[in-house]
C-alpha cells in the first residue's frame, strides 16, 4: 500500500495561486475557478486547451497580496476545481456539460469563475449564472464580436458566443477591432452597445462611462484574452492589433466592479505556446483581479 506524502515536507499545491488547504477547500472557499480545457472549434491557432493548466501554473508566481488593491486575495478562499473533461463530438454537448458543472457550484452558493479554453465556454457558463441572476447583462470583452449565427457548420462555435448569449439576455461588447458584415448588420438591427477600440477621440474616461452605463445591476463578465493588444498578450488563437493595454483593461473592470455586481466571469483563448511564459503570467494576472473585482472589491465598496 502506497504511503501518503509526508506533511513535514514542503509540497508545492497545485491549485490557483498554490493555496495551503485551508485556503482552497471547497467547502471554506468562496470562489470556485473551474478549468475547461476545450479548443474543439478553433479556426486560426489551436492550442486553447492548454490555457487553464498554464494559468494555474503560472498563477504560484503571483504574490497573494495586491499592492495597487491593498488586499491580500488568499483571504477570501479559492477552490480549483478538476478539469472539466471536453466533449469534441458535437459542441451543443459541452455547452451543456459547461452550464451544468457551473450551475452545481453556484446552487452551493460560489462565486465562479470558468478557465476556458476558447471562448464558446462562456455559452454555458453566462446561461448557468442566468438561471440564478434572470436580470443580469453580459459584458463581453473582445477583439471580435462573434455574432455569428454559425460558424463552420455549428451554432455553438467560438465565432457564435456572443449571438448565443444574445438570445437570452442583454449584451454589451466592448473592446471591438473586427467583425463581419453579417455582424455589423446584427448590431444595428438590434441595437446592441457596442463599443469599439480605441474610444472615439481617444477619451478612455468618456468610454468606461458609456460601458457601465449599459450594463445592468448585475453583470457577468466574459473575457477574450485577444480584447488586449498583440504587443504584450500574443499567445491568443486570433490576436488582432490595436488592443487594450494592461492598465486600460483593468480601469474598466475596476469602474464595472465599483458601480456594479459582478455575478461570475470566463477567462479565455490562451494558447500558451503562441506566445512567451508571460501571456500565462498575464492571464493569471487578469484572473486573479477579477476574483478580486467580484468579491473583496466588491465587500469594500459596500461597506462589508
Amino acid at each position: 500500500m502506497a504511503e501518503s506524502p509526508s506533511r513535514d515536507l514542503p509540497w508545492v499545491p497545485r491549485n490557483f495561486l498554490a493555496l495551503p488547504e485551508e485556503q482552497s477547500a471547497l467547502e471554506s472557499s468562496r470562489v470556485v475557478l473551474l478549468p475547461v480545457p476545450y479548443d474543439s472549434t478553433t479556426s486560426f491557432r489551436t492550442g486553447a486547451r492548454y490555457g487553464p493548466e498554464a494559468i494555474i501554473e503560472a498563477s504560484s508566481a503571483l504574490e497573494d497580496f495586491d499592492w495597487e488593491l491593498d488586499l491580500d486575495l488568499s483571504e477570501v478562499g479559492i477552490y480549483t476545481a478538476p478539469l472539466l473533461e471536453p466533449h469534441v463530438g458535437y459542441p451543443g454537448v459541452m455547452v451543456a456539460r459547461i452550464r451544468e458543472a457551473v450551475g452545481s457550484f453556484l446552487a452551493q452558493g460560489k462565486v465562479v469563475g470558468v478557465l476556458g479554453g476558447e471562448h464558446s465556454v462562456c455559452i454555458g457558463a453566462s446561461q448557468a449564472h442566468l438561471a440564478r441572476h434572470p436580470e443580469m447583462s453580459v459584458l463581453y470583452l473582445d477583439a471580435h464580436a462573434d455574432l455569428r449565427d454559425q460558424y463552420l457548420g455549428t451554432p455553438y462555435s467560438h465565432a457564435s458566443g456572443a449571438r448565443r448569449i444574445h438570445e437570452k439576455c442583454p449584451l454589451v461588447l466592448a473592446g471591438l477591432r473586427s467583425m463581419c458584415q453579417e455582424e455589423r448588420d446584427y448590431i444595428r438591427a438590434n441595437a446592441i452597445p457596442a463599443f469599439f477600440w480605441p474610444p472615439v477621440g481617444g477619451d478612455e474616461q468618456a468610454f468606461i462611462r458609456q460601458v457601465v452605463a449599459a450594463l445592468s445591476p448585475e453583470v457577468y463578465l466574459s473575457v477574450d484574452l485577444d480584447v488586449l493588444d498583440p504587443s504584450f498578450m500574443s499567445a491568443v488563437g486570433t490576436p488582432e492589433p490595436g488592443g487594450m493595454s494592461w492598465q486600460q483593461i483593468n480601469n474598466l473592470l475596476r469602474a464595472v466592479a465599483q458601480e456594479r455586481h459582478i455575478v461570475g466571469f470566463d477567462v479565455n483563448e490562451l494558447s500558451p505556446k503562441e506566445g512567451p511564459a508571460a501571456c500565462s503570467y498575464i492571464a493569471a494576472k487578469l484572473v486573479y483581479k477579477l476574483v478580486a473585482y467580484c468579491t473583496l472589491v466588491r465587500d469594500r465598496a459596500h461597506g462589508s
